[in-house]
């Protein structure tokens, strides 16, 4: 199972979307600094995600999320 995911930077209000296939353990990694993208927004809490049956399925969900019409959407979840 692959998810596309939106966190939410609890120092900074920034938000972050990405896909994986082991949700849990990318958050954690998130969580500990691993990620260049986001160890300056530590810590991130999970606000939406999204469970697909291919990579392909979760990257164009995430790709989504990156548009205009995406960044709406989340903007009404939060």
């Amino acid at each position: 199972m692959f998810h596309c995911y939106v966190l939410s930077s609890e120092k900074t209000g920034r938000r972050y979307v990405g896909s994986c296939e082991n949700l849990a353990d990318r958050i954690d990694r998130h969580n500990a600094g691993d990620s260049k993208a986001t160890k300056h927004g530590v810590p991130w809490l999970l606000i939406h995600s999204e469970a697909f049956g291919s990579r392909s399925e979760a990257a164009q969900r995430e790709r989504y999320f990156k548009t205009g019409r995406g960044r709406d959407y989340l903007e009404k979840l939060e």
